[in-house]
C-alpha cells in the first residue's frame, strides 16, 4: 500500500465522525436525562452565571455533533464543541485539570480528547466528503 496516496478528505471524515457521533452520545445521554441541567445550572449558578445558560449544553452535544458529523458548517461545530467543552472543563473539572488516575493517565483526557479534537476539526475543516465542503 502506498501510503502517500491515502486521501486527507476520508482523515477528517474518520476525525469528524469520531468527534461527532461520540460527543453526541452525550447529547442524547441529557435529553433522555433532563433532570442534569438542574445539576448544569446549578454549578453555573455557583460561579454567577445565569440558570439557563445550562440549555447550550444542547447546542454543544446536539446541534454541533450533528453539523460536525454531516459535514455542515464543521468549523462552526467544532468551534461550538471547543467552547463547551472549555465550560465543562471550568465548571465540572477545574480540579482535576492537573491531577492523574490510579494508571498514571490524565484525569481530564476524554474532555482533553474532545476540546483538542473538535479544536482540529475548527482548524481542518469538513473535507470533500461532507454534506456542505468548508
Amino acid at each position: 500500500m502506498n501510503l502517500s496516496s491515502l486521501s486527507p478528505d476520508t482523515g477528517k471524515l474518520i476525525l469528524r465522525l469520531c468527534v461527532g457521533l461520540l460527543m453526541l452520545f452525550h447529547g442524547v445521554a441529557k435529553i433522555m436525562h433532563p433532570g442534569s441541567l438542574d445539576f448544569i445550572g446549578g454549578m453555573l449558578s455557583a460561579n454567577s452565571l445565569p440558570a439557563f445558560f445550562a440549555y447550550g449544553v444542547y447546542i454543544g452535544e446536539v446541534v454541533a455533533p450533528l453539523m460536525v458529523v454531516v459535514g455542515y458548517q464543521a468549523r462552526i461545530g467544532g468551534l461550538l464543541i471547543v467552547v463547551n467543552m472549555v465550560v465543562a472543563l471550568l465548571l465540572a473539572h477545574s480540579g482535576d485539570l492537573f491531577s492523574l488516575t490510579e494508571h498514571g493517565g490524565l484525569a481530564v483526557e476524554l474532555q482533553m480528547f474532545y476540546l483538542l479534537s473538535a479544536l482540529a476539526i475548527m482548524f481542518l475543516g469538513s473535507g470533500k466528503l461532507a454534506f456542505k465542503q468548508d
